[in-house]
């Protein structure tokens, strides 16, 4: 048999048993019904929608009435102990997500319902609990106007919590950390990238196993997203205190558009997305997912360090040109992507994990050998479409175990923050078990 057909064989056979089997031979657990008149429930910049600690899967959504919803199991089993909390957002506005961590105690932190508004966060009172606290300050301090919160685990078993204090256009980007000895947090960073009053930083990040956080980001000119332009980099070592370029360089914060280091230089209106996604191999280089155009078409482009040098992939395998511009929430051909790597044997494979119009708005699959510089191969990942999702999957659960869960709900957008009147769908994780090579 050809390798062709084997592989053909493969993604038939996978693609049955995803749409045909019991939920848990299927790799696929149902959760419960989640809001659906927008994304709020599977946008992009969610950090983490999905998070696992030990042998238990955490999750958090907002349901039909807005509510804060929160969910664990046990890993390997189906059946999901639900939580409806006493707590509510504006899920009017996708913009205010839910983010959660678990901490190195197993405390869950959630932080959730903002857009340039109050800091909302609380903590569970009990480790691995879905009992929460009262909501209360984290430092006190820049915390009036947030939008973006996003936390980190860190090889200590602290935390990081990232978000933007201001508007956009003219926001700032602040980092608390969290002590698990004093249970508490403190900031380290008031103003890491600086917009000086006339853009903003839209980031993504990770933390690597040696607890290096890597962050990339573009600059935005106003709140129109054609003004995204270039990809820059920065790395900390001693978890946010000070922080480096990819050659060791010191920067002095905050960062501005003239001091940044540039990994790729992208002009305004080049159909740039912002927030997506990093991940970063066994040698410690960092890879950055994200979409431009080229020949007009949108595509997802990978930029990572190679030896010391900035190299850039294009995928190259969509074929339907779109334009992005204006502000909100938009409604976009395809989803931000998300990106992991496999380099545990000789040949690293790359993934990127997305949602295209092209191929029915399935939850897609795509991959390449970063060695042999192979075309890329793409895979979709359910048969019926997932609406406007974007993905978030367990990133906990893969550093750890390299087993990929993604947090599904098909949803639908309206461009600008609008509202569909649509019943509310329900919230799955997919469990990919065999990942195609």
């Amino acid at each position: 048999m050809t390798s062709s057909k084997i592989l053909k064989w493969f993604f038939c056979g996978f693609m049955v048993c995803l749409s045909g089997c019991s939920a848990q031979k299927n790799g696929q657990t149902e959760i419960g019904y989640g809001w659906n008149n927008n994304s709020v429930n599977v946008v992009k910049f969610r950090k983490n929608a999905l998070t696992t600690y030990g042998q238990y899967q955490f999750t958090a959504y907002y349901d039909e009435s807005s509510f804060l919803v929160l969910g664990k199991r046990k890993l390997n089993r189906s059946n999901w102990e639900i939580v409806k909390t006493a707590y509510k957002g504006n899920t009017k506005d996708a913009h205010n997500a839910i983010s959660i961590v678990v901490d190195g105690d197993g405390y869950l932190h959630v932080s959730w319902d903002h857009h340039d508004t109050k800091l909302r966060y609380v903590r569970s009172k009990k480790p691995m609990g879905l009992e929460l606290g009262e909501e209360n300050p984290m430092t006190g301090n820049q915390e009036l106007k947030v939008t973006y919160p996003e936390f980190y685990n860190l090889p200590n078993g602290g935390l990081l919590f990232f978000y933007r204090s201001g508007a956009s256009g003219r926001g700032n980007m602040v980092i608390n950390s969290y002590d698990l000895k004093s249970k508490s947090w403190s900031q380290v960073q008031q103003n890491l990238l600086n917009g000086e009053d006339k853009r903003s930083a839209y980031w993504q990040s990770c933390v690597d196993k040696q607890g290096v956080i890597h962050l990339s980001w573009v600059w935005r000119e106003s709140w129109d997203v054609s003004t995204n332009h270039d990809l820059c980099y920065a790395r900390s070592k001693d978890g946010g205190v000070t922080w480096e370029k990819s050659t060791g360089e010191k920067y002095t914060v905050p960062i501005t558009v003239s001091t940044a280091e540039y990994a790729w230089r992208i002009p305004q209106k080049s159909n740039l997305i912002n927030q997506t996604a990093m991940a970063v191999d066994k040698k410690g280089n960092p890879y950055i997912v994200t979409y431009w155009s080229e020949n007009q078409i949108p595509q997802y482009q990978i930029v990572y360090l190679d030896h010391g040098s900035w190299k850039r992939i294009n995928t190259g395998f969509r074929k339907t040109p779109f334009s992005l511009g204006g502000g909100g929430t938009k409604q976009i051909p395809i989803s931000r992507p998300d990106l992991f790597i496999d380099d545990k044997g000789s040949s690293p494979l790359l993934y990127v994990l997305f949602r295209d119009e092209e191929r029915g708005n399935k939850m897609a699959l795509a991959y390449s050998n970063l060695t042999n510089n192979e075309n890329w191969k793409t895979v979709d990942l359910t048969n019926t479409s997932v609406g406007q999702w974007e993905p978030n999957y367990d990133i906990s659960l893969w550093q750890k175990k390299n087993k990929l869960h993604v947090f599904s709900q098909n949803v639908t957008q309206i461009d600008g923050e609008g509202l569909a009147k649509i019943p509310p769908t329900m919230i799955s994780v997919i469990e990919i078990n065999s990942l195609p090579k």
